[in-house]
């Protein structure tokens, strides 16, 4: 490996304790809450909200395949990320703006940052599988991009098990036949919940709501940098 390489697989291996170290006792306490009130919620509206969810994401990787067309052959594993991070903070700006508006407008607007916010990542993801050279019109690819999107807004158990998945994808990706999508709304809205529910707090949605998608883009860009970081390094 050059020195670029190095440097990005010290980095990979800092990411890789942070997701397999134990769960805090405020993590623990706060996935119990939100498991209580979850089995509260009727069946009923856990699946409309599950088949809403994954509509909506399927709608936005459609979408996907007209606005990402370039293809990135040949480049060295700094090149790409730099390219990376140059979406990144475009996407970041986007997300920023998106949070204000919408965190300023109260309940009605707040509420509308779901889905907008969603459609962000989701772009975002699509762009960066493709600078790593992967072809996102295969299910497999989509099937992981979904993946690493689980890895950065799920909870410190889930997110150990799909880190497993990621790391011996090549292995492992047979088993896997079709997201689990009430799953993967759960784990996602659980996650953000209280964030967004200070979002609609009038006088302080617009400063809240920037804040929090600028966090939010930069967890799910380390994610998916280092979740293509390892079948690179997989591959070497």
């Amino acid at each position: 490996m050059n020195a670029y390489e190095q440097k990005a697989y010290q980095e990979l291996l800092k990411w890789e304790l942070q997701i397999l170290k134990n769960n805090n006792v405020w993590k623990q306490w706060s996935k119990k809450a939100q498991d209580k009130i979850n089995g509260m919620i009727p069946e009923k509206a856990h699946q409309t909200v599950t088949e809403a969810m994954k509509q909506m994401i399927k709608a936005t990787l459609v979408g996907s395949d007209f606005t990402t067309k370039q293809v990135y052959p040949d480049l060295s594993l700094e090149e790409r990320e730099t390219l990376v991070e140059q979406k990144l903070v475009t996407y970041r700006k986007t997300a920023m703006l998106e949070g204000a508006g919408t965190g300023a407008g109260g309940i009605l607007l707040g509420l509308a940052d779901f889905p907008l916010l969603l459609s962000i990542k989701m772009k975002f993801l699509f762009e960066v599988a493709t600078i790593y050279g992967h072809d996102t019109s295969t299910y497999e690819e989509r099937l992981y991009l979904l993946h690493v999107f689980q890895l950065a807004f799920s909870n410190d158990n889930k997110k150990r098990e799909t880190y497993h998945l990621l790391k011996n994808w090549a292995e492992e990706k047979h088993k896997v036949m079709d997201m689990d999508w009430r799953t993967f709304q759960q784990e996602y809205r659980d996650y953000i919940d209280l964030v967004k529910l200070f979002q609609m707090i009038p006088g302080f949605g617009a400063i809240i709501g920037a804040y929090a998608n600028y966090n939010l883009l930069d967890q799910l860009g380390e994610t998916a940098k280092n979740s293509y970081r390892l079948r690179i390094m997989a591959d070497k």
